[in-house]
């Protein structure tokens, strides 16, 4: 008999550190610079990404102090997850909160971390740095990922 994995039996708050961790996709669609409308609060996501960003392996290049060189960087947590409008909809984070599985491209379901960067479901190669943009210009740079969701 197998065993359910730990994120079909637990919520996001009875997970250790490790479990938590594991969940993240690598797809870094949460470090790109989004736009909120203020009239209509919808959220624009662009081709910037976090200063702090590695473009081509999608990892923060200190993820450990991120929030001491960019303090608006949002720290993750289970009691926030329902609070933050702009995850992505692939999101594991948001995902399970909601009760749903991982896709099958998630490396915990298929055992490669590759594969969320292989069958297009990450940002690798297609942002560029926000430090390269000029504020009044960041409208420019969004775009519609991957059909109405980021």
């Amino acid at each position: 008999m197998t065993s359910l994995p730990f994120w079909k039996t637990k919520r996001l708050d009875q997970m250790d550190e490790a479990e938590w961790e594991s969940l993240c996709d690598g797809c870094a669609k949460c470090c790109l610079l989004k736009l909120e409308d203020e009239d209509t609060g919808e959220i624009a996501y662009t081709r910037l990404h976090c200063r702090l960003l590695d473009a081509g392996t999608c990892k923060c290049s200190d993820y450990a102090n991120r929030k001491l060189h960019v303090p608006d960087c949002v720290k993750l947590t289970p009691a926030g997850i329902e609070e933050i409008r702009w995850m992505p909809a692939t999101c594991a984070y948001r995902l399970v909160n909601e009760g749903k599985d991982l896709p099958e491209w998630h490396h915990l379901r298929c055992g490669d971390r590759d594969r969320v960067h292989t069958e297009g479901h990450s940002v690798r190669g297609r942002t560029v740095s926000e430090e390269t943009v000029f504020d009044e210009d960041q409208e420019d740079w969004i775009v519609d990922w991957e059909g109405n969701e980021p």
